[in-house]
């Protein structure tokens, strides 16, 4: 059985990433801090500065360590470490110059990143940190002591980094962000679209369950008077007939039969294991006795070991389905190849038909709908849902030579969520 892919929540990610972002800022403000230490170029509170860098890298490891732990990280938890942020940035803003550091735009990070990814109430608190810090720091701080040219210099340049650095920081977390959102979106659509296709399977095996309990009476009448028919006549043509009719009504009776099994199968989720080249064979011989008047030639271009399956009952009808599909199309000369790589296992089923009009290409496969003048729309869509379920898909192209190719992937590993 196929184990589900396990998904990080989207508020474990972006602690990820803020935990990413906050070690970065953190080698550009030690960096910096280094800079001005070795170059003499202010006379700052160097002990206060590497305290409150020191802390800061606690706050990262701490973050990094709790991570690996399987607790589920919440939105108060995330927005209580942008409020770490904060405070951690507006006492390194204290030491350097308060509100004339050009770093003080660094402000606007945390809270951007907190407006896209918090509730407004979180958004809200964190906003009126911010300001009553940077209120603060308009009054009190650690004033920066050098030469009024330099003052101006440094002014400038750090300005421009400072907004270099926010600019990279929120372009980065919000291209992140959209995607993780594009990501959630296109998870829901393909829920949405798992949740219909259940739905319609449901029905659809509702109404097989009660044809399958109707049809066994009939099929058994049908085959006494076919017996009965074959003993009152004589005539050699008229027997050809009958036995042909006998076979396809025995057929059906099996094919009840088989119904019955599988679903007793599944509940005791007995699926054999074997060889996809024995299940192929099985299969194709058991179409074949479906559809006489149908001729295939099969190749296998698989090179090494075979391959091995557990396929499941509903998996071997929707291979049943896709080669009366291509019968149907053109029942003369059907193509019918096998092959195999580390990951997957690839049968191509070829007709010589009409190919799929461009028109109809994606009405293809949907339940009801059918380009025969006969049956109900269902074949396609019941073998993609098997397959599916099995990890694998169903594809159909136009041949560039005339005909549509069918090919059916699975994994190497395929099984059924019986």
């Amino acid at each position: 059985m196929l184990a589900p892919v396990q998904m990080l929540s989207a508020t474990r990610q972006n602690l990820w990433r803020l935990t990413f972002i906050r070690i970065l800022v953190l080698a550009a403000q030690a960096g910096s801090v280094g800079v001005a230490y070795w170059t003499e170029l202010l006379p700052l509170p160097w002990l206060s500065l590497v305290i409150t860098l020191g802390l800061s890298m606690l706050l990262c490891a701490f973050t990094a360590l709790r991570l690996r732990l399987t607790l589920p990280v919440t939105e108060l938890e995330y927005a209580f470490q942008l409020a770490c942020d904060l405070l951690i940035h507006s006492a390194l803003l204290y030491y350097s110059g308060g509100s004339t550091n050009p770093f003080v735009s660094y402000y606007l990070v945390p809270l951007a990143i907190a407006a896209v990814t918090l509730p407004w109430v979180y958004s809200l608190i964190l906003s009126g940190i911010a300001l009553a810090a940077y209120s603060l720091l308009l009054v009190q701080f650690y004033p920066l002591e050098t030469f009024p040219m330099a003052r101006e210099k440094m002014q400038v340049y750090g300005m421009w980094l400072s907004i270099a650095l926010a600019a990279a920081v929120i372009t980065f977390f919000a291209a992140k962000m959209a995607e993780e959102l594009r990501r959630q979106e296109q998870l829901r659509a393909e829920r949405r679209e798992e949740g219909l296709r259940d739905q319609q399977l449901l029905a659809v095996a509702t109404q097989a369950a009660g044809a399958a309990h109707e049809l066994g009476t009939p099929l058994a009448t049908m085959s006494v008077l076919i017996k009965e028919m074959r003993q009152d006549h004589s005539d050699p043509l008229l027997q050809e007939d009958l036995a042909v009719l006998q076979d396809q009504v025995k057929l059906c009776k099996e094919t009840l039969q088989n119904l019955v099994r599988a679903a007793e199968a599944n509940r005791r989720l007995a699926v054999e294991n074997q060889e996809v080249t024995f299940w192929l064979d099985e299969a194709l011989n058991r179409w074949h006795l479906m559809r006489p008047e149908a001729s295939y030639r099969f190749q296998r271009l698989g090179q090494g070991s075979v391959p091995r399956l557990a396929p499941p009952p509903d998996l071997t009808q929707a291979l049943l389905n896709l080669l009366n599909n291509a019968a149907d199309a053109c029942p003369d000369d059907l193509e019918v190849r096998l092959d195999w790589d580390a990951q997957d296992m690839v049968i191509s089923i070829r007709d010589h038909g009409p190919g799929v009009p461009a028109a109809i290409a994606e009405s293809i496969g949907k339940p009801f709908f059918t380009t025969k003048g006969k049956g109900f729309g269902l074949g396609l869509f019941l073998s993609k849902a098997s397959v599916t379920r099995a990890g694998g898909s169903v594809k159909l192209y136009s041949h560039e030579e005339g005909g549509t190719l069918t090919e059916l992937r699975l994994p190497r590993d395929a099984r059924g969520d019986v």
